[in-house]
């Protein structure tokens, strides 16, 4: 399983930190043809299921996650959102957990993914270019 750390610290309070972070739509903009959708409806919560669909016209695949674990940060306490990867060509899970800080947050992605057909000496490779894609989404989500 090729796994994977992103770490970003931002002036923004944990709150906004986190409604960004988790504003799963979003997530597409950042990645090349790449859209996502919520099929179960907003707000999001244990149970949520939101689909990123990469691909061009009818060639791509579909990468549906579940959210398992919904608790946003509050009072000084890290918000911490889990998610299972439950496609035919990604699977896996995925955390990210937003810090409060004395000046602003601190935010933690980890990832850890299996790639359909990919041998596991693929892992670091697949890692690798995991850290630069999704440290660009979460860059993008951060700043705007």
């Amino acid at each position: 399983m090729a796994v994977f750390r992103i770490e970003r610290f931002t002036p923004l309070p944990a709150a906004e930190a986190w409604r960004r972070v988790t504003d799963w739509e979003r997530h597409g903009a950042s990645v090349p043809f790449t859209s996502v959708t919520v099929p179960t409806g907003l707000p999001t919560r244990a149970g949520t299921v939101f689909v990123a669909r990469t691909g061009l016209g009818p060639l791509g695949f579909d990468d549906p996650m579940e959210v398992v674990r919904w608790t946003p940060p509050a009072a000084g306490r890290a918000g911490l959102c889990r998610l299972e990867k439950r496609g035919s060509v990604v699977r896996g899970r995925a955390s990210i957990e937003v810090c409060p800080t004395g000046s602003g947050s601190h935010v933690i992605w980890v990832e850890e993914i299996r790639v359909a057909l990919l041998p596991r000496w693929g892992d670091p490779v697949v890692a690798s270019a995991g850290r630069r894609v999704f440290g660009r989404v979460l860059s993008a989500l951060l700043e705007g």
